[in-house]
Order: C-alpha cells, then structure tokens, then sequence
C-alpha cells in the first residue's frame, strides 16, 4: 500500500511500486485528464506536476512518488479558469484537444518559474508535441496568460 498526496488529498493505492504514476492516477484514481501519449516521456501528454515541477508520469514509478506533491489537471482552474486556461480558450488552442492537459500542465509550471518567459525560454521548457500543430497558437496563448496574470 502506498500513500500519495494527489491534488492535495492524501490518498493510499493498491498498486506495485513500479506501476507508472499514468496509470495509477488513469486507471486507480479514475483521474483521466492526464493523457497517454507515447509512453517513453516524449510528448508530454501525460505531464502532471511533482511539487510544481512539470513531471511526465508515464515515465515515473510511482514508488518513486514519496512524499511529493501530485497535481493533475483535474485541480487546475478547481476554484476557477486560470489564466492559462483563461488564454487557451481566448486563443483557441484546441484542435483535437489530446495533448492540452499535458500543455496546460507544462506550461502551469513554466509560468510559476518564470512569470515572463521569452520566445527562447518557451522553446526550451516547452517541449510538448501538438500532432495538431498548434504551435503558433501555443506561444499566442503563453504571452496572452502572461498579461492575465500580470493583471493587464
């Protein structure tokens, strides 16, 4: 038996400690906004946060948890949109929708580091794949979140 901290919720799981955090948050918790997408840690889709950390759970034993602090989608915008929720709506990000949990998470986190990111820091943090391409509309909707939380 393990004990997480998911969404702020203590939560003890029946599950083998190399069971990867995806499946348990997917398949044990039920909490199905995190998505699976290529299962190696390359595209992001399954992005969650470890104590504000962008973190892909495909990749990472859930015995390798411990004490940390999961945050999902599911409690992003919990208590209302955030601003990055707030500009990928303005923006239209969306096409097929897939991948955004995994962007909004990615970038939740770029934003609490750097609450002004340049076109460069974007390019290195934000290494999510869009099958969509939505790319433009990414960077649109980063520098819209930015003036949202800046409160302009």
């Amino acid at each position: 038996m393990l004990s997480l901290n998911v969404n702020g919720q203590s939560i003890d799981v029946d599950v083998e400690e190399d069971t990867p955090l995806l499946w348990v948050l997917r398949d044990t918790l039920q909490l199905t906004g995190t998505k699976f997408g290529c299962g190696i840690a390359a595209c992001g889709a399954c992005t969650v946060h470890l104590d504000g950390v962008a973190t892909r759970s495909c990749s990472i034993p859930v015995g390798d948890v411990g004490n940390s602090k999961v945050t999902t989608i599911e409690a992003v915008g919990a208590e209302g949109l955030s601003a990055v929720q707030k500009a990928w709506i303005a923006e239209q990000v969306p096409q097929c929708g897939y991948c955004q949990s995994g962007m909004i998470m990615a970038v939740s986190a770029l934003l609490s580091e750097n609450p002004d990111p340049s076109d460069e820091d974007i390019d290195q943090s934000i290494t999510n794949i869009c099958r969509c391409g939505t790319y433009p509309r990414i960077r649109k909707a980063i520098k819209q979140a930015v003036k949202l939380q800046a409160g302009s």
